[in-house]
């Protein structure tokens, strides 16, 4: 059973989505303020984390921070609409995914699904070998790793499935509508920018 952990000062909103997610048979937890939730991320029990980003006590933005230093579990961060800076600025500190407030919880739980069936393919069995090297750039599909002149990238579970998708099939065209079903699970939307960020996160590395 996959567990999530909902970091949300919004009471009434943790206990619609954890019944949400009961209904689809995943373990819920919450917490309400950025200290706790960061500590709680840190435990390692979790396989999605739904961060907001107005937080008590440490922001989201900087929880995400804190936790990327060492901690590569999914996230999906939760926005106020129209707070277009705070999305990049989380898909820069390596957010998987963001969704903004308020939301249907069934979109939700769709985009969880999405997120956890990335997250699966990374962690599942293999028994491809081929490893992809793409000038300089090796992708090894059977331990998940990727390595630019020796160096091992950190590569959060969107990151890595985006470029093992691009490295592929090197100089094909993909657009963004189809990179976004494949990657995001979702149809591209107008003034989304989550793949330029994803994108842009896998350069800088």
């Amino acid at each position: 059973m996959s567990a999530i952990l909902m970091i949300d000062d919004d009471i009434e909103l943790c206990q619609l989505v954890a019944e949400y997610l009961a209904l689809d048979g995943l373990s819920f937890h919450a917490e309400h303020t950025g200290p706790n939730g960061l500590a709680e991320a840190r435990t390692g029990q979790y396989q999605l984390i739904l961060l907001d980003i107005m937080l008590p006590g440490m922001d989201g933005l900087s929880v995400l921070k804190a936790l990327r230093n060492d901690n590569y579990c999914p996230v999906l961060m939760l926005t106020a609409r129209g707070d277009d800076v705070d999305r990049i600025v989380g898909l820069e500190l390596g957010a998987d995914d963001y969704l903004a407030k308020p939301f249907n919880p069934r979109e939700l739980v769709a985009r969880i699904k999405a997120i956890l069936r990335r997250a699966d393919l990374m962690q599942a069995p293999t028994n491809l070998t081929t490893i992809l090297n793409v000038n300089g750039l090796i992708l090894n599909p059977q331990n998940r790793q990727v390595q630019c002149n020796d160096q091992v990238l950190n590569l959060t579970v969107t990151e890595f499935q985006l470029l093992e998708i691009l490295m592929q099939q090197p100089g094909v065209v993909h657009s963004k509508d189809e990179l976004s079903k494949k990657v995001l699970g979702k149809r591209l939307q107008m003034y989304d920018r989550s793949l330029d960020m994803h994108i842009s996160n896998i350069r800088k590395n």
